[in-house]
């Protein structure tokens, strides 16, 4: 059969027209590819004011931002702070204890929306938690004993130092200089390192100096503080990794109640002044 010239030429436009609708297509599909991915909407703010309440992982021994009481309450600083930006927001708070060693598991998986307990930030930390601008400054110090012949960090030579698993502390001891020449014996608490101490099981404690300030001055025990330290740092909330909109909105309102006072009404109760540094 034969085919008409006019006939050949009209099957070549045709082809050419579709390949070029075809070429379209795939470089549409091709730029699409290479455009940044589109981020699913962060309903994270959302989410807890439905469920009606904030979910709160702290250390239920870390006095005096979150601790239980002799009435198997938990209370503290933070809590208070919590509490009252929950009341804003018209929802409950729900304190949950959690291990501090593998709260980051607790807070990926969900079981809490947010670490808010005299976190301390550093760069470790900012890679898998969202952390809040800060809300309190801290240092890291060495407690020992009232009687302890340890005055400065040369003195720690060979000496046991306790201090918390899981804690900035324990990562700042083991990079420091001081860290090299002492034995860190790394424990669950604050409170049972301060424990052994008060029993002569170690030497030192490096905690926070926070903590290791309002103990002393609470209970009334022969420890003292030296007068060197490491590191200073800062507290902050931290927050899975995404939740910016839970973020903002908890941080926004912290900014609320200091500028109506409310923040330093709280600081005053714990620490008889105001302390934070929320603008």
């Amino acid at each position: 059969m034969k085919i008409s010239r006019k006939f050949l030429a009209a099957v070549s436009a045709a082809m050419l027209l579709l390949t070029g609708c075809g070429s379209s297509s795939s470089s549409s599909k091709a730029e699409d590819a290479s455009a940044p991915a589109q981020t699913s909407e962060d309903k994270s703010l959302q989410n807890v004011l439905d469920k009606g309440k904030l979910v709160l992982g702290l250390d239920a021994s870390f006095k005096p931002m979150g601790y239980t009481d002799e009435n198997d309450q938990i209370v503290g600083f933070d809590i208070d702070c919590a509490a009252e930006v929950c009341s804003r927001l018209g929802i409950t708070l729900e304190p949950y204890g959690v291990n501090w060693e593998t709260k980051e598991i607790d807070l990926d998986a969900g079981t809490i929306d947010c670490i808010w307990n005299g976190l301390s930030v550093s760069e470790e930390r900012k890679k898998v938690m969202l952390m809040s601008d800060a809300y309190m400054q801290n240092k890291m110090v060495f407690v020992v004993n009232k009687d302890s012949e340890i005055n400065t960090l040369a003195d720690l030579n060979g000496k046991t130092v306790a201090v918390q698993n899981g804690s900035t502390a324990q990562e700042i001891l083991n990079d420091s200089d001081v860290g090299k020449t002492v034995t860190a014996n790394g424990l669950a608490t604050n409170v049972e390192a301060l424990n052994q101490l008060e029993m002569n099981m170690c030497d030192a404690v490096f905690l926070d100096s926070v903590v290791a300030e309002y103990e002393i001055t609470t209970t009334g025990k022969a420890f003292r503080v030296l007068e060197e330290g490491l590191e200073p740092e800062e507290y902050a909330i931290g927050f899975r990794l995404g939740d910016q909109a839970l973020c903002d909105k908890i941080y926004s309102t912290l900014q609320e109640m200091k500028n109506d006072g409310k923040l330093a009404e709280i600081s005053t109760k714990w620490f008889g002044k105001d302390i934070t540094t929320v603008k």
